[in-house]
C-alpha cells in the first residue's frame, strides 16, 4: 500500500525542481527571444506538458505569460 505521507513529501519536492527549472528556461528564452526579436513584446504563450508511466494522454497546461 501507498504511503500517502511520503508521496505527498515526494511529489512537492518534484514539483519545485520542475518549477524552479521550468522558470529559469523560460526567463532565459524570453529573454534571448526578445534580444534577436523572436519575442515581441506582447504575452508569450506557453504550454507545458505532463507524461506519465500509465496516463494514457498527456496532460496539458497552457496560457499566456505577460511581459509587462
Amino acid at each position: 500500500m501507498m504511503d500517502e505521507d511520503a508521496f505527498n513529501m515526494e511529489l512537492r519536492k518534484f514539483l519545485k525542481r520542475v518549477g524552479v527549472t521550468s522558470q529559469k528556461v523560460i526567463e532565459e528564452t524570453v529573454r534571448e527571444g526578445l534580444e534577436s526579436g523572436r519575442i515581441s513584446e506582447g504575452p508569450v504563450k506557453a504550454r507545458m506538458v505532463l507524461t506519465l508511466d500509465g496516463l494514457d494522454e498527456p496532460h496539458v497546461v497552457e496560457g499566456e505569460i505577460p511581459l509587462q
